[in-house]
């Protein structure tokens, strides 16, 4: 089940940009839901752990970068309790959510955190 659906979303990030994923909610500082025409998914942002006193914070600032219906690109990094893991990048922005989250101070890189 977890490998269709990181072949899934593979495909989606070698279609054009006019199949690209789109934000339908922010549901937490790490949780988004995202759609592809007729299919919903529940993404975890990779890579950025915020801290619970900091999440209206996270969660605010996301929503500023994510209005509904804005375009990203996925970039599965795996799976965690059944959820997507990925890197979520906006369409026309060079950094993925998870690192402007860190560099807003609003979260620790979780995964150079691990490496270390």
């Amino acid at each position: 089940m977890i490998r269709a659906l990181l072949i899934g979303f593979s495909l989606l990030l070698l279609a054009a940009p006019v199949s690209a994923a789109e934000v339908l909610q922010v549901r937490s500082s790490s949780l988004l839901q995202v759609g592809d025409r007729n299919r919903t998914y529940t993404v975890e942002l990779a890579c950025a752990a915020v801290d619970p006193l900091q999440e209206e914070e996270a969660v605010r600032w996301l929503r500023t970068q994510l209005p509904r219906r804005r375009r990203v690109n996925l970039r599965p990094v795996g799976s965690k309790d059944g959820q997507l893991l990925a890197r979520v990048t906006p369409l026309g922005d060079q950094d993925d959510l998870s690192t402007g989250l860190v560099a807003a101070s609003l979260a620790v890189d979780s995964c150079q955190a691990a490496a270390s």
